[in-house]
């Protein structure tokens, strides 16, 4: 069967995910406990699972509260144990993990944090970026270093296009602001700046194809002449990208 997909507020920006299958519910961090068991309640569905992608509190602060309240197992990196929540399941890159009946991919994507992952669901097209890559953006590089991170943003890259990135904010207006700063004769950015702003589609998820043509990080070539970098390597532009977001 499909897996469902429900996407809640949380916070003041951000987003966490339920997927939801006749196997049972999962819930992709865990940001704020009220809105999520208020959905849970209202859906009349249970809750198997917690997935974390990484340790920052608006992303884990929640999870006692919800395994209270659920029961549902937790599930993290590995790598990230002693930062996480106590994990039920630790997890690893290229170690098989099963979700709802789905096989699921652990993916690297350090940069954000050292030890940050995506789960991808393949069969159901979708991928749980949280911070790493974002709506028009990526996240802001705390631990890692630029390299690191567009090592990151490449393994997503080689994801199907019509993967729907499920990313970790709401932070269009920032993101879409630089991204047309740097790309202004872009139109299908243009186009899905004026859809969202319209309220026609969401900020996120999008599909990756969609990243692609939006997003700077994704885009280094292109830009990169613009900014006087023409054949430059792809990493050292994202980096260039990445300092101006910092002070965009």
């Amino acid at each position: 069967m499909p897996l469902e997909l429900v996407t809640l507020r949380c916070l003041r920006d951000n987003y966490a995910y339920l997927v939801h299958s006749d196997a049972g519910t999962v819930l992709i961090d865990a940001p704020e406990a009220m809105p999520i068991l208020t959905e849970l309640n209202a859906r009349g569905w249970g809750l198997d699972a917690i997935l974390l992608t990484h340790h920052h509190d608006d992303h884990i602060q929640a999870t006692p509260e919800i395994v209270a309240a659920t029961g549902a197992q937790v599930i993290g990196a590995a790598a990230d144990t002693h930062r996480l929540p106590p994990l039920d399941v630790a997890v690893a890159p290229g170690k098989p993990l099963e979700v709802l009946g789905e096989p699921v991919h652990v993916i690297d994507v350090s940069g954000h944090t050292v030890g940050h992952v995506a789960f991808h669901f393949p069969h159901s097209t979708m991928a749980f970026t949280a911070d790493s890559l974002m709506a028009m953006g990526c996240g802001r590089l705390f631990e890692g270093d630029p390299a690191m991170m567009w090592d990151s943003l490449t393994r997503l890259n080689a994801l199907p296009g019509d993967t729907l990135i499920c990313s970790g904010h709401d932070y269009c207006t920032g993101n879409g602001a630089f991204a047309l700063s740097v790309d202004p004769d872009n139109a299908a950015l243009q186009d899905r700046l004026s859809a969202i702003a319209q309220s026609l589609v969401p900020c996120a998820p999008a599909t990756l194809d969609l990243e692609r043509a939006t997003n700077p990080f994704l885009r280094p070539a292109p830009i990169g002449a613009a900014l006087g970098m023409a054949g430059a390597d792809d990493a050292q532009i994202f980096a260039r990208l990445r300092r101006m977001k910092d002070g965009f």
